[in-house]
């Protein structure tokens, strides 16, 4: 069954069979009571992908298929081992723009092409509970493809496969049992995640593998694996954002924010006349990407702030005000990041992140032993960070020191990037670091967050009250949010001198 949006959640197994392959009684496995024939039906299926196989090499699936009950295009992301999400898309000649989107991360200004014509004879039986529940659907596909011009020119492939799909919530080990039945009657598991796989990889066709421009050990391929690994998830997390996935918003503001950190803190190994354009793209990205994260930090923080409170002391419709606002605010930003990820600025940043991976450019440090280089990177990064709170600490309370505890928490952020990037080459010191860190940027966020919640709530209660409402709640909570601020000042030194302590912020010879 799809969402309103479309989307199935597809999890199933497939099996290596033949023509001859029989299967086992079914209803020996635990809960399967009855399994009926459904008979044979023909698919007709044609497998698109860019011409270097971008969309195969990252996992995903797009086809138009003709014959059986969802005739239509069909786009297949990943979830997990056998766990995949497919959205799907009314029958039609061209690419429907909806699946267009989702696949422009990926695709860029290029184009999908038919790869791979899959005919299937599926042969469906329904396996059922005794309550008559369907647990899962098995077919027997007896399968034809043919690569078609630019994959394979013509070239043909046969097989017969089982595929075993659970049904919409029934439980997945309806899975293993059947699974087991099948193993015992000498049937294995498939060596291709898909049809798709199936015949490229028989082809002798694979994606090119990435760019090794630096040896193992050195600080260039330390560094250029951190910088691949958030290139990969702002690339998955695109269409994720435009699928309102939770916390994809947040995900992709992140990995903006920790590969801007790390060309920033690695200028000893690239070039930042080269890196600093690319932050400055990163930089305004995650901006757009930030009303949207921020508005609903904001909400979650007010309401829970309301819930706190007695009902005797929520005077008016103040959750009706909170509400209202932060659906107008939020359809806003949400307009805005789609903007931004649809902008010929966003491919073009795109672009560059694969050109800094195909030909990075290097500086003396980088072929030099990853630990040193490293580690006197994460030192630069947590005196600045040093520097800064001291900065902060030492002024009184007010907007000046606001704005410099605000500038720690930068800080902070990314001497715990450079730490987390570190955490392969130095282990234990960079990882106990990082998560002293993350102590210190928590507590400066909340300061943070305590600031911004205090302008909103000024505007809530000077809203409210030219409304001819009470302004008393809002002005409670602010004074609540000053008190968490303070709390949060308060706290400071204490968890500044655990993320202080040697040995990995101490300067060589110390």
């Amino acid at each position: 069954m799809r969402d309103m949006a479309g989307t199935k959640r597809e999890i199933e197994r497939k099996y290596e069979a033949t023509g001859d392959t029989e299967l086992p009684d079914l209803t020996r496995a635990p809960g399967v009571a009855r399994v009926t024939d459904e008979g044979v039906t023909e698919l007709d299926a044609v497998y698109h992908d860019t011409p270097d196989l971008r969309l195969f090499a990252d996992g995903l699936t797009l086809r138009r298929r003709t014959g059986g009950a969802d005739a239509g295009w069909h786009l297949k992301f990943p979830v997990a081992p056998g766990v995949r999400d497919e959205l799907a898309a009314p029958l039609s000649d061209t690419l429907p723009r909806p699946l267009a989107a989702l696949l422009r991360s990926r695709v860029r200004t290029g184009r999908v092409v038919p790869l791979v014509r899959v005919r299937s004879s599926r042969d469906v039986r329904r396996l059922h509970a005794a309550d008559g529940t369907l647990l899962a659907e098995l077919s027997v596909d007896t399968v034809h493809a043919v690569l078609l011009a630019g994959a394979g020119d013509g070239a043909t492939a046969d097989w017969t496969e089982i595929e075993v799909e659970l049904a919409d919530g029934a439980d997945p080990a309806v899975l293993d049992a059947v699974h087991k039945r099948l193993r015992k009657a000498g049937i294995r598991p498939a060596g291709a995640p898909s049809k798709l796989a199936r015949a490229l990889t028989g082809a002798g066709l694979a994606p090119p593998p990435p760019a090794r421009p630096y040896e193992d050990g050195t600080a260039g391929a330390a560094v250029l694996a951190y910088v691949r690994e958030q290139v990969e998830a702002i690339v998955t997390l695109d269409p994720a954002v435009r699928r309102d996935l939770p916390d994809s918003v947040h995900g992709l503001r992140v990995a903006c924010r920790r590969l801007r950190s790390a060309l920033r803190t690695h200028r000893a190994v690239l070039d930042r006349t080269a890196t600093d354009p690319i932050g400055d793209e990163l930089k305004w990205l995650a901006g757009q990407l930030g009303a949207a994260r921020d508005q609903e930090v904001l909400t979650q923080r007010l309401g829970a702030r309301l819930d706190a409170l007695p009902r005797t002391l929520r005077l008016g419709p103040v959750r009706a005000r909170l509400r209202a606002g932060s659906v107008a605010r939020g359809a806003g930003a949400r307009r805005a990041a789609l903007a931004a990820l649809d902008s010929d600025r966003h491919l073009a940043l795109l672009d560059r992140l694969d050109a800094l991976l195909a030909d990075p450019p290097a500086r003396g440090a980088a072929h030099r032993p990853a630990p040193k280089v490293l580690a006197r990177a994460v030192r630069g990064d947590h005196d600045r960070l040093a520097a800064r709170i001291a900065h902060a600490l030492s002024l009184d309370p007010g907007p000046e020191r606001d704005l410099a505890l605000h500038a720690a928490r930068k800080a902070a952020k990314r001497a715990r990037y450079a730490a987390d990037a570190a955490v392969p080459t130095l282990g234990k010191p960079a990882k106990r670091l990082a998560k002293r860190v993350k102590a210190v940027q928590s507590l400066l966020g909340e300061h943070q967050d305590s600031v911004v919640a205090r302008a909103a709530l000024r505007e809530l209660a000077v809203r409210a009250q030219g409304a001819g409402e009470s302004a008393f709640t809002w002005g409670l909570l602010y004074g609540r949010e000053e008190a968490a601020a303070a709390d949060a000042v308060r706290a400071l030194p204490e968890v500044w001198a655990r993320a202080s302590a040697p040995p990995l912020t101490a300067a060589p010879g110390h």
